[in-house]
């Protein structure tokens, strides 16, 4: 039997809303079903709380860009690099340097 995964981590969430790793995994629980504007707010949620080492700013980037918000998603990519850079993920900083400049 699948487990239907928004419906597992959004109970997460209920249960304990402080918790930044719920909070994780119901935004990629949502921007895996291309529910793009309730895992923005989550990823929002999750960043506010926990200390990330840039891949949630990737995500939430992604997340924005399918919205039409480019502005939000750039800046999203900017702040996701400083924190890879800053965790030595020079790879991941990279990536995200040429997501920034393919929304141009």
């Amino acid at each position: 039997m699948a487990i239907d995964r928004i419906a597992y981590f959004s109970a997460l969430v209920d249960e304990a809303p402080d918790e930044p790793r719920a909070r994780y995994g119901l935004a990629l629980a949502l921007r895996q079903a291309d529910r793009w504007d309730q895992a923005a707010e989550q990823y929002r949620a999750y960043l506010a709380m926990a200390t990330d080492e840039g891949a949630a700013y990737g995500h939430l980037a992604e997340c924005l860009a399918a919205l039409g918000d480019v502005e939000g998603a750039a800046d999203a990519y900017l702040v996701g690099m400083d924190a890879a850079l800053h965790h030595g993920h020079d790879g991941l900083a990279a990536d995200f340097q040429a997501a920034l400049e393919a929304l141009n």
